[in-house]
């Protein structure tokens, strides 16, 4: 038997400029800090998604050429690799914000025993990498007969 249930959420308060401010200040350095040697500069957001006969990985990638992204499957772990250009303009002049970062990313996901790795595919569009990684045929439980012996 089905019952409705309801669920009342609060809603969370909403704080004075003020105190925002002051988080916007606390946090404005962390896209801005130097990063240690060896460490990506920054790593594009992703969504993994599985669908019937397949699995999906979306990134996002601006400003970074589709043709110089490097795309490996070794042993069922997907690996991304790839650079953002830093602008001309950005070397130049004084900047009051800087929350663009450039450089290297790397990304790797490990991916279940199911995932076809001869069938991957990668196209690109609107600074978004689409990843479609076919799912292998799952192998059907097979009968076999015994025969008699004589």
């Amino acid at each position: 038997m089905n019952q409705v249930r309801h669920v009342a959420f609060r809603r969370a308060p909403v704080f004075g400029n003020e105190l925002r401010h002051v988080f916007d200040h606390f946090f404005a350095g962390e896209a801005a800090a130097p990063v240690a040697a060896g460490e990506n500069a920054w790593a594009p957001r992703v969504d993994i998604r599985e669908e019937a006969g397949r699995f999906l990985i979306l990134a996002d990638i601006p400003g970074v050429a589709l043709d110089s992204i490097e795309i490996q499957m070794d042993k069922n772990v997907l690996s991304l690799k790839g650079e953002r250009k830093a602008y001309a303009s950005e070397t130049e002049g004084k900047y009051a914000r800087v929350e663009r970062v450039a450089g290297a990313f790397k990304r790797s996901f490990t991916l279940p025993e199911s995932a076809d790795a001869e069938g991957i595919t990668a196209s690109g569009a609107n600074g978004v990498l689409e990843i479609s990684i076919p799912k292998k045929a799952e192998s059907a439980p097979r009968r076999i007969t015994v025969n008699a012996a004589g």
